[in-house]
């Protein structure tokens, strides 16, 4: 039986557009009770019981021996030895691609990333100190494939925004190492790396063991149970987001040839079968195009049955009345990837409010954004890019508010306040300004 990805069809002129395209759209991330369960479970095991619950949970899941945590610990010599190990093009592309990742997040840091004040004309400083997380925990799947990227994407803006220590933990089931992530880890800076996966890790990096040091955020994808654990211990340390199945929206004109685009599908597609590949455009005869172009290319596809899968139950080529239309739909969905392949993509990007981010022109397929291009590929999944943004320097900061209020400014803002805390019935407060203000006695001499 030939294999074939059809994703549904659909035109914004159908009366019957808006329930499919909803339907189309839906995915649950409801997640099942019993692994709620279980992690719950291995959360307060691992709090409670530490190195001892985090050795037999990798024992367990993994089948990896060891006779202590402390062996599941990589050294950095055994980092660097990856690294040397490599084949000088694989060597050379991982550090190329470091050297954009880490370019672009200098600038970020630049932009938005520094301290700043300013005093008002009585002398009143006001402003805000940023300042680094001390130390942050990055989660690197390695369960059904191994992904150095996102070590890159990971600990590089970290490393950047100025953490001193970052801790990473990658699962290696039966104890296979990828020596191309712990090549990653080297070149990005990592600190201590273990071989722990799974909501075991989650729990050791949230609550620190003996061996395990504790950490202020942790970021990173990872599995369902991963998700879980990392939504659980969300206030005893940070997080960057729970992720959803990956996602890709191309907006097409026609000018772009449709074995492009229909690849760019595709490498979202092979994620896993819950990932989901949508087209936008105004021409029919682009459309089939494509669908003819997914039929070529899919049989020569290693993951064929995956993209399958998810072209199936979740892609769609959508019909729209032009590129406007596209643009609105666009924005309704909100999505990881945007690519806006088109000879005119300037012409559209000012239409464009809510993505994860955006590739723009025929020339610049999304995969160049996973690895190299230097912007994050860590980004907001499910329709949250309405109200989230990409991993960045900015989540490895946080900010404290400075204020310095001169004498002078004490007799406006005293009067401010006392009258606004007596308002809220608050006596103290109104008080503790009102005793700064004139006349003020000397302050004390502590000399």
């Amino acid at each position: 039986m030939t294999l074939r990805a059809k994703p549904l069809q659909l035109s914004t002129a159908d009366a019957g557009f808006e329930a499919a395209f909803h339907a189309r759209l839906h995915w649950s991330a409801d997640t099942d009770a019993a692994i709620e369960q279980r992690v719950a479970d291995i959360l307060a095991d691992v709090q409670h019981r530490g190195d001892a619950a985090v050795l037999e949970y990798t024992q367990r899941f993994d089948g990896l021996q060891a006779a202590d945590v402390k062996a599941l610990e990589i050294t950095q010599a055994e980092l660097q030895a990856a690294l040397d190990s490599l084949p000088a093009v694989q060597r050379e592309a991982l550090q190329a691609a470091a050297a954009r990742v880490r370019q672009y997040h200098e600038a970020q840091k630049k932009a938005s990333g520094e301290s700043w004040s300013y005093r008002d004309e009585d002398g009143t400083l006001l402003g805000q100190k940023v300042t680094p997380l001390d130390r942050v925990g990055i989660y690197v799947p390695g369960g059904k494939a191994a992904y150095p990227s996102s070590v890159l994407m990971n600990a590089i803006p970290a490393h950047v925004a100025g953490v001193q220590e970052i801790i990473m933990v990658v699962p290696t089931p039966q104890g296979v190492r990828n020596p191309l992530v712990l090549a990653a880890a080297c070149v990005a800076g990592v600190s201590r790396a273990f071989t722990v996966g799974g909501a075991q890790a989650v729990a050791a990096l949230a609550y620190g063991t003996a061996t395990i040091p504790k950490v202020d955020k942790i970021t990173g994808p990872g599995n369902a149970y991963v998700a879980s654990a990392k939504k659980r211990v969300f206030g005893t340390v940070g997080i960057d987001m729970i992720a959803g199945p990956s996602e890709i929206l191309v907006l097409a004109d026609g000018t772009t040839p449709a074995e492009w685009v229909a690849m760019d599908l595709f490498s979202q597609a092979e994620h896993d079968e819950l990932a989901q590949s949508i087209l936008l455009c105004p021409d029919a005869g682009y459309i089939a195009e494509v669908q003819a172009a997914i039929d070529r290319l899919l049989p020569e596809m290693p993951r064929r049955e995956i993209i399958a899968k998810s072209l199936n139950d979740r892609g769609a080529l959508i019909l729209t009345r032009n590129m406007e239309e596209a643009c609105a739909i666009s924005n309704r969905i909100a999505p990881e990837h945007l690519e806006v392949s088109s000879s005119e993509p300037h012409r559209w990007e000012p239409l464009l409010r809510h993505a994860g981010a955006i590739f723009m022109g025929a020339f610049t397929s999304e995969s160049l954004g996973d690895y190299c291009a230097g912007p994050n590929h860590v980004l907001p999944t499910s329709g949250t890019a309405r109200f989230s943004s990409p991993l960045g320097v900015y989540d490895f900061q946080k900010r404290s508010s400075l204020i310095e209020v001169s004498e002078a400014g004490a007799q406006t803002l005293g009067r401010i306040a006392a009258e606004l805390a007596y308002g809220e019935g608050l006596q103290a407060h109104a008080r503790a300004a009102e005793l700064r203000l004139n006349p003020v006695p000397p302050m004390r001499d502590t000399k």
